[in-house]
């Protein structure tokens, strides 16, 4: 684990996990916190994420939401249709087909704001963790990732 964290761009739902990981950051890491909730057709969701977020001490300017629905919908559903992928013939992958874009959304809040880490808060059993670290990894092979699922 990096003390040296100065600004982490989470993944941020404004559910109860991430609401403990956005307070664990500020006080294990001592750093900035910038929170990033995609909408992805939550809807009535994201309101609530981002009063979470204000209480819980982020400032507005370090609040994004961004709707990221017409990019999801025709980068990642459609060819996912187009290429019938089905999880075990039968489920459809709304979810995790939404982890690369959502991690590659975070990369690029960083770079706006000047973070040196992102954040998520899959869990070290599944592989949500390792969707979003691959688009981490990919797209800024430097950046810190703080997974605190695995540090716990």
């Amino acid at each position: 684990m990096s003390k040296d964290v100065k600004k982490v761009v989470l993944a941020y739902s404004g559910g109860l996990d991430t609401s403990i990981i956005l307070k664990w950051l500020q006080t294990t890491y001592g750093c900035e916190v910038v929170t990033f909730t995609a909408d992805l057709g939550q809807g009535e969701e994201l309101e609530p994420a981002r009063q979470k977020a204000l209480l819980l001490g982020i400032k507005p300017e370090n609040i994004f939401i961004e709707d990221l629905r017409e990019e999801f919908v025709r980068d990642y559903v459609f060819p996912m249709f187009r290429a019938n992928a089905v999880y075990e013939g039968q489920y459809l992958l709304g979810t995790s087909i939404a982890r690369p874009l959502i991690a590659k959304k975070q990369i690029e809040i960083a770079e706006k704001v000047g973070a040196d880490a992102v954040s998520h808060g899959s869990t070290g059993k599944g592989n949500d963790q390792v969707r979003f670290e691959l688009g981490y990894h990919a797209l800024k092979p430097d950046i810190t990732i703080i997974a605190p699922w695995r540090e716990w």
